[in-house]
């Protein structure tokens, strides 16, 4: 039987996030729900304890050290420590690089990779007490490289090499990380890159599913059963991986 244990989840307002904290929750797992604001994080939360669970609300920015600070002090408070970190919180500014600036930048390194390190720096002590940790970062298919994507595919690859250099770190103390990184997914992101190509929703996934082997896009629940493989104890033998969930092979 699974231990329970305290998650953290970010970015799970909606879309990837909200899927894998549910799942964690499914899991046994109590469940700190983390986005810019806790309202918007709230309906994550509604539908673990609908479903029997218990979750926090959390409103932080990740790229913010002090708001990591406040939001672990009312995660230890709330639910206890950590042991499981799912660093999901992410945007996107997407642009040829010609005409991308130094804010759309600046800001996605911000919270994709600084999020990252606040929220694993912040958690790490926390599982080396409990001898016990599993990060968990959401990195995506444009590490490899994407048309208009220069600071999102820095970001992206930057996550890989950070989760390594942790698997090689913690790996004494009983922690994993591991990273994965998914293909398209259908959510309110892809959405808005659908937007910003000029085509609908529907066609832009007629497209991809077109052009991805097992004939379909990704739903936010196809990561959240990895994520769920990553965080049980079952995974302790499995670090420093990357797993690409895309519908086809990537490399």
């Amino acid at each position: 039987m699974t231990e329970s244990r305290v998650a953290i989840v970010t970015g799970a307002a909606q879309g990837i996030g909200a899927a894998v904290a549910q799942r964690l929750a499914a899991d046994g797992h109590k469940v700190a729900v983390v986005d810019l604001s806790a309202d918007a994080a709230q309906a994550t939360v509604d539908a673990i304890e609908a479903a029997g669970g218990t979750a926090l609300a959390v409103g932080a920015d990740v790229s913010d050290a002090d708001a990591v600070d406040a939001a672990f002090a009312q995660i230890l408070d709330g639910l206890g420590a950590p042991t499981i970190v799912v660093n999901n919180a992410g945007i996107i500014r997407d642009n040829l690089l010609f005409k991308m600036t130094v804010d759309e930048w600046d800001l996605v390194m911000a919270v994709h990779l600084r999020g990252a390190f606040l929220m694993t720096k912040a958690a790490q002590k926390h599982m080396i007490e409990a001898g016990f940790g599993r990060i968990i970062n959401l990195s995506s298919t444009s590490a490899l490289g994407n048309r208009g994507q220069a600071n999102y595919s820095a970001a992206k690859a930057g996550i890989q090499g950070f989760t390594k250099t942790l698997a090689l770190e913690l790996g004494k103390f009983g922690v994993t990380a591991n990273v994965i990184g998914p293909g398209f997914i259908q959510t309110p992101m892809t959405a808005a890159t659908a937007e910003r190509i000029g085509v609908t929703f529907d066609e832009f996934i007629e497209a991809v599913a077109k052009d991805t082997p097992v004939g379909r896009v990704g739903q936010p629940d196809d990561i959240a059963h990895a994520v769920s493989f990553f965080a049980s104890e079952g995974a302790g033998y499995v670090t420093g991986q990357v797993l690409y969930v895309a519908g086809g092979p990537k490399a």
